[in-house]
């Protein structure tokens, strides 16, 4: 009985969990110290996500991110039209704790701008892969999104940035 409480709470803890959207085309979440890494994406060393299909991706912050942040509670996007260039700012997050600028892990042109966080900033901390996504753009450069991070360099490099502070 201790055993199978030790291993329900143990999973819990670990938070592993298949991905509750068919639209999300990664099969498996993992997730280490409450935050959510999905296979499938590509991260950046500052903490965004890229999904890639076909001529759009998809950009947002981590859970790791949202998680560090806390509460969102407004955010400031690029209009639809605008050019983004890798590693430059294209907006800021803020939150009840800090503002925060958000970076563009590549290179493009903004086709789409998720208007939804206008009004429920918040959408960022409760489904940040999903409904939190950010912008849409169209890669200049689809090559840049092969040097991001996967989900296991992501993670990794999460712990130990982690375990330094």
């Amino acid at each position: 009985m201790a055993l199978r409480m030790w291993a329900s709470s143990t999973a819990n803890a670990l938070r592993i969990s298949s991905a509750s959207k068919a639209h999300l085309s990664p099969a498996f979440s993992f997730s280490r110290c409450f935050s959510s890494v999905l296979e499938g994406l590509k991260y950046a060393s500052s903490h965004e996500w890229v999904k890639h299909e076909g001529s759009v991706a998809t950009i947002g912050i981590t859970d790791h991110a949202q998680d560090h942040l806390g509460e969102v509670v407004f955010v400031e996007l690029p209009e639809a039209g605008r050019s983004v260039s890798a590693g430059a700012s294209f907006g800021a997050v803020e939150s009840v704790k800090a503002t925060s600028d958000i970076n563009s892990p590549i290179s493009g042109d903004v086709v789409e701008v998720n208007s939804k966080l206008t009004e429920s900033p918040g959408l960022i901390n409760s489904s940040p892969y999903e409904d939190g996504w950010m912008i849409k753009i169209k890669p200049s450069n689809p090559s840049e999104v092969e040097s991001l991070l996967g989900a296991k360099e992501y993670t990794k490099f999460c712990e130990e940035e982690d375990a330094a502070h």
